[in-house]
């Protein structure tokens, strides 16, 4: 670029050149030849330097252009330099957030897999609940049907293992207070001779005449036990499908009734003789959990450990 001093000698030159046209417009009508001579001289000499002067500003100015240039050029590097920068930079970021989408697919397809295979093993749980569900009512009804084939041909008497204790109810009727439970004389009669014939061990004929009172008196107030005594009489000859058939008879009907703890125990062990020692334990423990200060109770449990001991000593 041109300098201060540069520009200011330019400036004078210019202004020198311009007076001594002007003096030699203003003289020339009285001026000699050498003094003419003598400012030609001087014009040309002005002239020269203008030249030189112009000459070096052509060169200032191309000097100045590269430079220019060059600044131009160094804002475009850097220009680009920054871009390539952030395009870097964006690229990270992007690989980044791949990075992250790809953990998370595979965190998605894991627990989508693992909820299907939890499904197909709750699925199959379901299916074998289901299996057994069947396979304990198809098996209620072969008893069912066996017991009707049993009753049709009219198998001996059996010999009983154990009497339960007589309920509040059925004490009353034997102390003669059949009056003042509400069952009528000739209803109390027939039930009593039932239940002395099951005491006696003859567990047909109490049957019978249990079954009799039933269907004289299906409402009564000792239907409950009727019906209770009825499982006994299959238990007593140990008939213990039978048994089964006839307790949940009896459970379904009257899940109310004092008898109910006797009911599951002799239910519960009535399976475990005809060798369904899983069922049997079931009842068992529902026996123990709902029941649990009872009497029946207590024998579930023996029993329970009975069957713990026997698993032990097969191992």
């Amino acid at each position: 670029m041109l300098n201060r001093v540069d520009t200011n000698v330019l400036y004078k030159k210019i202004a020198v050149c311009c007076l001594l046209l002007f003096a030699c417009c203003f003289i020339s009508a009285c001026a000699s030849s050498t003094d003419f001579d003598m400012l030609r001289q001087d014009v040309g000499k002005l002239q020269r330097d203008s030249y030189s002067v112009r000459s070096e500003l052509d060169s200032l100015k191309e000097k100045t252009a590269g430079v220019a240039k060059e600044e131009s050029f160094n804002v475009v590097r850097m220009s680009q330099a920054e871009i390539q920068s952030q395009l870097a930079n964006l690229a990270r970021d992007i690989q980044v957030l791949s990075g992250r989408f790809d953990e998370n697919k595979y965190f998605i397809e894991k627990t989508v897999k693992d909820s299907a295979a939890e499904l197909d093993l709750m699925k199959a749980q379901f299916t074998g609940i289901e299996r057994q569900i069947k396979e304990i009512k198809d098996r209620l009804n072969g008893l069912e049907a066996q017991v009707k084939q049993k009753e049709s041909s009219g198998e001996q008497e059996k010999e009983t293992e154990r009497n339960p204790e007589q309920s509040p109810k059925e004490t009353k009727l034997k102390e003669g207070q059949s009056a003042k439970s509400g069952v009528p004389a000739d209803k109390a009669a027939g039930y009593e001779a039932a239940y002395n014939a099951f005491k006696n061990k003859r567990y047909r004929e109490a049957r019978e005449k249990f079954e009799a009172f039933l269907k004289q008196s299906p409402g009564d107030e000792l239907a409950d036990n009727a019906h209770f005594w009825i499982g006994e009489t299959y238990y007593g000859e140990k008939d213990f499908e039978g048994a089964i058939l006839a307790y949940e008879t009896f459970l379904k009907k009257y899940p109310n009734s004092e008898k109910m703890p006797a009911a599951l125990l002799k239910q519960g062990l009535s399976f475990i003789e005809i060798g369904d020692k899983k069922t049997g334990k079931v009842i068992l423990e529902q026996l123990i959990e709902r029941y649990p200060k009872s009497k029946e109770a207590e024998l579930a449990k023996k029993s329970l450990g009975g069957l713990s001991k026997k698993a032990v000593k097969k191992k």
